[in-house]
């Protein structure tokens, strides 16, 4: 996946929605807001359905930025740097599922985290913003490096890890435009994130079983004075009150 689709203007429907089946959308009130409302949306004769109840869910604690995704490159708004504490605006594919549990119930191909996987987010790494097992990378290549995936083990018994997926931001690894950003659980109720998306247990367990690869979901993030600029040009349901 390219970083951005070369030949788009700054509101042209970016590269994959068109066959996109599944669509997790969070709107924010605004760029500095940290908490958001997700609603689940299928595609039945090409037009968009909601699916069950909105959600509220968490983001970044300083809220959001644009990020690297599907979308083309935006100017409108701040753009998302590592460790700035915001989540990353715009459309993303949506990748593997991890968790502590040797299985799931997921159609996602899934990944059982270890003691030893850990996300890198140091910028300078050849490794950056890939989820690596340190067993066969070796100590010194996740040095530095401050996501362990087994928080569980490494964090006091944190849980937020236990169920989660990819957010396909930066796939191209850009250095310091932000890495390992998730959807997860989050700690506490709207406790805030260093740039995932987080919601509470059952929520999640809805969306990973509801989640089809061959269904080719995107992952959207949007303010909504945003949203509501680019919602027909990206191909988007229709706004609606709160949207």
């Amino acid at each position: 996946m390219t970083t951005a689709c070369a030949g788009l203007g700054n509101d042209r429907v970016p590269d994959g929605p068109a066959q996109a089946q599944q669509l997790v959308l969070v709107t924010t009130a605004d760029w500095d807001a940290n908490q958001g409302r997700m609603q689940r949306f299928e595609r039945a004769g090409g037009q968009w359905h909601a699916v069950g109840d909105a959600a509220a869910v968490t983001i970044g604690r300083a809220g959001s930025a644009w990020g690297l995704g599907l979308h083309a490159p935006q100017t409108d708004g701040p753009s998302k740097r590592e460790g700035d504490g915001r989540a990353p605006a715009g459309m993303f594919r949506i990748g593997t599922a991890f968790g502590y549990a040797d299985d799931v119930a997921t159609a996602l191909p899934y990944a059982a985290m270890s003691a030893s996987d850990y996300c890198i987010d140091v910028s300078q790494s050849p490794l950056y913003n890939r989820i690596v097992d340190a067993e066969q990378v070796g100590a010194a290549a996740i040095e530095g490096s401050t996501e362990p995936m087994r928080r569980d083990l490494h964090a006091n018994g944190d849980q937020r890890y236990r169920q989660g997926f990819v957010i396909e931001h930066n796939a191209s690894r850009v250095p310091g435009a932000g890495s390992c950003i998730f959807a997860h659980l989050w700690k506490a109720p709207g406790e805030t994130t260093a740039g995932c998306t987080a919601m509470d247990d059952a929520r999640m367990s809805q969306l990973l079983a509801w989640l089809k690869p061959q269904a080719q979901p995107v992952f959207v993030l949007l303010p909504r004075e945003e949203y509501r600029k680019l919602w027909k040009s990206w191909g988007l349901p229709a706004p609606v009150d709160g949207s």
